[in-house]
């Protein structure tokens, strides 16, 4: 037991052996705790005598289950039975194979992925977008919502035929025995719940849970752990308040802060140890965070020592911060430093665009995680084939990609006939529609479609020829004449492909604004050096963003994009608490240095806007000259706190003392007025 305990600091050592009843191990980032769990899941089988297959531990993803599978198998003796370790979805599937007869269905379904459901339900109706289709299913389903009561609640005649769609999903999974991603717990917790019997002998089988991550599990999720823990309270559960950045998904952070309301004389260990970040990389992290009133509450204290100050970087503009940024890269690279001990992280993807073209001129290999380089996206590709075609109308190759972009009801077929009639007449497509009669071309397509493409070549010359009288204003005859922006309308991914079409185009004015005498063709060739970068080989950097950087850690870290707007995202429909922790996820993924930045401009929308400084500064301590950030009150009415003297009590008012909050607390009926710092929540 002794080497068990060895590597582990006090409170983990607490939480490893802290087994009967509801536990809330709140394990701040870089606190070990992965280490935690499978140590505390090695205890149990190996030192307390629980038999493996009386415990289920639970995950997110495939990599963090293998990831502890080997290292709690490392722990555990060889001759014991494997104990259950996988993700939720893995849970369900296996439950699935042995009870799906209960809803009167055959075990020998097939689990779909995502395209297969794509597939169907483009099938059912190619009118409604489809990522919009299937994001609104798998929320109904993670809500537990049938289609009939999607019927009942659509207001909108849009939904309700999102409503009909599903009915109609459902139907043809059911009569093609086929689960979907969602199922795979939705049908989980639709067994549990109407056999009882087979709830509670669930329950009975797996005395033992736990689960990591758990700030991002969503409200299904916590029904099913309630299934499951209906014959004891035995459920341990692994989180941090402070990195539940997963709201727009369906987590929900309430889980994780109303634990004890959800399994009543649940214990707390909070994890405030951090083996991964300096003292001055936390104090940055920590003031932040504080901010937030919806937490729980710890510091995070660094075993590593103070080490290098925060490096802010403040420039005018984008082009600017890139050089910045490529300058001190190239510094740290010349010191030593690994580039793939390098990342770069921001808010949103628009963001890299500026950064990848100071890359490539520097020299400096980078890679781009869990994104595509912004030239390769696809509305920049087809921002680029409608240039092509305004410089050569006879480019076949980029006018086939844009034909029917926006929708102009020229299909694949008609396309080819158009191809084919053009090559036996030794012209482009372009040529062969500008110069061919109606009856020519009603002879190849729809009646409908011969007015669309003469109507079309008609518009590509009039944008053509508004770029030789001012290529400043020739982008917005662009927009009016072909509406790029309504491919993506409805759509999910709307607001980030709108985004970085307003990139290309605010990239466009700034290049003419710098070559006023330049034309198209040039700004054609400049952009495809760029875009055109030769296969990066070797070390790379890594730039991502944050919600992809979120269980990552690098050597150095900067995070571009500091501005009002950007980190935070304000305004309607954004969480401003859910913005202070994605910058305390951005902070904590640095282990030496970390480098914050500005820009008093950038193109945002197709214009340059000036931007304010992000109110993070001011909140994590680090604004210029004698402004000192007061620490907000992480107490609000109604929590629960405990005093060292005067005990238990429930905070019934919040207020101002200095630069100390005031808390007014009753204790068993006695009211008292106390500092914040003196009492620590329950």
């Amino acid at each position: 037991m002794e080497k068990l305990f060895e590597n582990l600091n006090e409170d983990q050592r607490r939480a490893v052996e802290c087994i009967d009843g509801p536990l809330l191990i709140l394990a701040g980032a870089g606190s070990g705790k992965t280490t935690t769990i499978v140590s505390r899941l090695a205890y149990l089988i190996d030192h307390v005598g629980i038999p493996a297959v009386n415990t289920l531990t639970l995950t997110f993803t495939n990599k963090a289950a293998k990831e502890m599978r080997e290292r709690a198998l490392r722990l555990i003796s060889s001759d014991t039975y494997p104990p259950l370790l996988c993700t939720f979805h893995k849970f369900g599937l296996l439950f699935l194979k042995f009870n799906i007869h209960l809803l009167g269905r055959e075990n020998n379904f097939v689990v779909i992925d995502t395209d297969d459901k794509k597939k169907i339900l483009k099938k059912i109706n190619s009118e409604l977008p489809l990522q919009l289709l299937a994001s609104e299913i798998s929320r109904y389903k993670n809500s537990l919502i049938t289609p009939d009561e999607a019927y009942r609640q659509a207001e909108f005649f849009n939904y309700q035929q999102i409503a009909k769609v599903y009915e109609e999903y459902e139907t043809y999974l059911k009569e093609n025995n086929l689960v979907d991603f969602d199922d795979l717990l939705a049908l989980t917790y639709d067994i549990l719940d109407k056999n009882p019997e087979l709830a509670s002998a669930m329950s009975q089988k797996y005395q033992y849970i736990m689960v990591d991550e758990y700030q991002d599990t969503n409200e299904l999720q916590l029904m099913l752990l309630k299934k499951l823990c209906s014959e004891h309270k035995n459920l341990c559960v692994v989180g941090d308040d402070d990195q539940s950045i997963y709201g727009w998904r369906g987590a929900h952070i309430r889980n994780i802060i109303e634990f004890d309301q959800d399994f009543e004389n649940a214990e707390v260990i909070k994890l405030q140890k951090n083996y991964r970040s300096t003292n001055q990389i936390l104090k940055v992290a920590n003031t932040l965070i504080n901010h937030n009133r919806g937490r729980l509450g710890k510091e995070l204290e660094s075993t590593r020592g103070d080490g290098e100050e925060i490096m802010v970087l403040n420039s005018g503009d984008e082009n600017e911060e890139a050089r910045k940024i490529a300058k001190n890269i190239q510094k740290l690279v010349d010191s030593g430093v690994k580039h793939s001990d390098i990342a770069i992280l921001y808010r949103v993807n628009v963001l890299s665009r500026s950064l990848e073209e100071g890359l490539n001129r520097a020299g400096i290999n980078y890679k781009l995680v869990g994104g595509l380089r912004f030239y390769d996206r696809a509305e920049i590709k087809d921002l680029v084939s409608y240039l092509r075609v305004m410089v050569n109308v006879h480019d076949d190759f980029s006018l086939k990609r844009i034909i029917n972009k926006p929708k102009r009801g020229i299909g694949k077929a008609s396309i080819e006939k158009l191809e084919l009639a053009a090559h036996a007449s030794s012209k482009s497509i372009f040529e062969y529609i500008e110069s061919s009669t109606v009856a020519e071309l009603e002879a190849l397509v729809k009646k409908k479609n011969t007015a669309t493409l003469k109507k079309f070549v008609e518009d590509v010359r009039f944008v053509a020829e508004s770029a030789k009288r001012s290529m400043y204003d020739f982008i917005d005859v662009l927009e009016e004449t072909f509406h790029i922006k309504d491919i993506y309308k409805n759509t999910p991914d709307e607001v980030e492909k709108t985004l970085n079409i307003d990139e290309f185009y605010g990239m466009f004015r700034d290049f003419v604004k710098n070559n006023p005498e330049a034309e198209l063709i040039e700004f054609l060739n400049d952009i495809s050096l760029q875009s055109d970068q030769d296969e990066v080989e070797g070390e790379s950097i890594f730039m991502m963003s944050i919600h992809a950087a979120k269980g990552l850690e690098f050597g150095h870290v900067f995070v571009v994009g500091l501005e009002e707007g950007f980190l935070p995202i304000v305004g309607e429909g954004s969480d401003l608490e859910e913005e202070r922790r994605l910058g305390y996820v951005a902070f904590t993924r640095a282990k030496d240095t970390l480098t914050l930045s500005h820009a008093k401009s950038r193109f945002y929308k197709g214009r340059r806007s000036e931007l304010e400084k992000s109110r993070f500064f001011n909140e994590a301590g680090l604004c210029e000259g004698s402004l000192k950030v007061e620490k907000s009150a992480s107490f609000k009415k109604g929590d629960l706190v405990r005093h060292k003297i005067f005990g238990a009590g429930r905070v019934i008012g919040v207020g101002k003392s200095g630069k100390e909050y005031k808390l007014t607390i009753n204790f068993g009926g006695t009211k008292r007025e106390i500092l914040a710092s003196f009492v620590e929540k329950l």
